[in-house]
């Protein structure tokens, strides 16, 4: 289908930049989501893919062919919005119709084409309503189906299930995969939303402040952050950061002890941890604190831990429970500890 290059992407307005000199290579069938927190220059990367922006600089390659003089109608490309963008006084037969009406498909193909479309997205049962009688959830896959219908070479979905609830997104979620892997048509999805990235991607481009700050499988953002900014803005709590400070292979900081880490620096870190490597234990320990917050979930126990002045999150046993400002020991995978520069960030390997 497609192969999109970015090649040294730059988006300025004036003295204000909003992407800065990305650069990435989305494979032919991959799907690539773009993760990162409101103004990090994600959306806008998307639309200069989809020819709504132009970039500053640098050039936007599909297949081979420079895209950037190339007007939006002209790339081949399918957009889903956050707003699913119906028009409320046509059916949703007509409305996933519209795309082929304006592209001159002929008449006899269009029914075929349309019915496919609804088929694959569950609409079949609903295509003579019209979208006010429908519910948040249909009208997004209306919206799919519409896009779907073109038979693209690119789909670009801008945060399509932020206006869906929990259970809603997580059916989209499931269905938005399967009908990418059986298209076989090159994705790119745009979310602050973890864990859809981490669900529906084969790679994730976390950006920040405009530019990419790592890329990598969901396993590899997961398990192997480049900076802070990673191992901060993934998982559910996400990583705990602790500054302190390592001497001799030794990290401290108020509460915490951690031996036989490396010798090779010395100085102001951070070290990290994720909840899910953090046990509490009545043996030996590498941290000390006071029971913060106890909440349970069924499946398992968040547990909040204050060290010095630092909150520590902790994945206990769905039976834990403690009573507040208790003391509590809690041990790290030590295999499963990371460390990073205080100053700049950077992973520390």
């Amino acid at each position: 289908m497609a192969r999109i290059e970015l090649k040294n992407i730059q988006k300025s307005w004036g003295a204000i930049h909003g992407v800065r000199d990305v650069n990435l290579d989305i494979a032919d069938e991959e799907f690539v989501v773009f993760l990162g927190p409101s103004g990090c220059g994600k959306t806008t990367t998307m639309r200069m893919i989809s020819g709504l922006e132009e970039p500053s600089e640098g050039e936007i390659i599909m297949n081979g062919e420079v895209m950037n003089d190339i007007d939006a109608r002209d790339r081949d490309v399918a957009m889903v919005f956050q707003g699913y963008a119906l028009y409320p006084n046509m059916t949703i037969y007509e409305n996933i119709r519209f795309p082929l009406r304006m592209r001159g498909i002929p008449k006899g193909d269009q029914d075929g084409m349309i019915r496919r479309a609804a088929e694959l997205v569950e609409l079949s049962d609903y295509l003579d309503r019209k979208p006010g009688a429908l519910s948040g959830g249909q009208r997004q896959r209306a919206a799919l189906a519409r896009a779907i219908v073109r038979q693209p070479h690119v789909f670009l979905m801008d945060e399509p299930l932020s206006n869906l609830d929990a259970k809603l997104r997580q059916h989209m979620r499931v269905q938005i995969k399967h009908i990418q892997r059986e298209l076989k048509i090159t994705t790119v999805y745009v979310t602050h939303d973890q864990i859809e990235a981490m669900t529906l991607a084969d790679r994730i481009v976390i950006m920040e402040k405009g530019a990419i700050q790592q890329i990598g499988t969901p396993d590899e953002i997961y398990n192997d952050p480049a900076n802070t900014f990673v191992a901060g803005f993934i998982g559910a709590p996400p990583m705990n950061l602790i500054p302190g400070q390592l001497q001799g292979g030794v990290f401290t900081a108020p509460g915490v002890q951690v031996a036989g880490l490396t010798q090779d620096y010395a100085g102001a870190v951070t070290l990290g941890v994720r909840p899910e490597d953090c046990h509490v234990t009545s043996g030996s320990a590498h941290l000390t604190g006071s029971v913060y917050g106890v909440e349970p979930t069924g499946d398992m126990t968040f547990l909040t831990l204050k060290a010095g002045e630092k909150l520590i999150e902790v994945k206990a046993d769905r039976d834990y429970r403690a009573e507040l400002n208790a003391a509590e020991n809690v041990a790290f995978d030590s295999a499963r500890v990371y460390l990073f520069d205080t100053k700049s960030g950077e992973r520390l390997r």
